[in-house]
């Protein structure tokens, strides 16, 4: 079976502390603390992480494709603490999605055509204030340039599958690993002029799902999205963050 891979694109970074709270989150651990965002109310923010800019253009300077990948601004948002018991997070949103997309316009400038945002809240129960904030968020980027896919991984979307497939971007990614029953849904649902991206697709052992039933996935998943399909293997994404600070 042919398949159309994930381009080669070279991943940009890797936060190995991010990454490790984010699955702390998700695994409900408590016994380890991982440094996360803190936030006020009258929180400044500005793009500080300049080596994200120096990595894409040694990169595009040897010749590759690059295509960076970054934290998305809800799970950002999510993961940070809000410092002050009447203070809610998701009132930092719109002096965030100004830097996303100063961050954008950077990227499509050194040449990146597709980015990847990491949006892993959305394999979670989550309120309907940060569904609204997702949909006024995406619709807020889809005039930045670039192309872009919408990540997942830690499980399946849920009832946050028809918002995922809903947002106007070219991409999303899920876990095909974890949560293979949501793949027949996705592939009714999720519009095959835009990219379909499976997790754990080239794995020999794909735990939660047999091969035989991975196989069949994939077959069908080709017959629709043809070289829209890309596949990778659990593991290979690596986790950039879009790097804030207090000015």
């Amino acid at each position: 079976m042919a398949l159309a891979q994930n381009l080669g694109f070279a991943r940009i970074g890797a936060d190995r502390e991010l990454k490790k709270a984010l699955e702390a989150c998700w695994k409900g651990d408590t016994t380890h603390e991982f440094p996360v965002p803190e936030f006020t109310q009258d929180q400044r923010l500005q793009l500080s992480w300049e080596q994200l800019f120096d990595d894409v253009q040694e990169a595009r300077a040897l010749g590759h494709q690059v295509q960076p990948v970054i934290i998305g601004p809800l799970t950002y948002l999510w993961l940070g603490k809000a410092m002050g018991d009447s203070f809610d997070k998701l009132e930092l949103l719109d002096r965030l999605l100004p830097i996303y997309g100063e961050l954008l316009g950077r990227l499509a400038g050194k040449g990146v055509e597709w980015v990847q945002i990491d949006e892993p809240i959305l394999s979670l129960d989550l309120p309907q204030d940060w569904k609204n904030a997702f949909e006024r968020a995406y619709h807020s980027l889809q005039y930045s340039p670039l192309k872009k896919l919408i990540a997942t991984y830690f499980g399946g979307l849920g009832a946050n599958l028809g918002l995922a497939v809903s947002l106007p971007v070219q991409g999303l990614h899920v876990d095909l690993l974890r949560a293979p029953e949501q793949v027949p849904t996705l592939l009714d649902r999720l519009p095959t002029y835009k990219v379909l991206s499976l997790e754990g697709a080239n794995d020999r052992d794909v735990e939660g799902c047999d091969r035989d039933t991975a196989e069949e996935l994939l077959r069908e998943a080709q017959l629709r999205f043809g070289e829209n399909l890309w596949v990778a293997g659990s593991g290979s994404l690596l986790h950039s963050p879009v790097s804030l600070s207090a000015a």
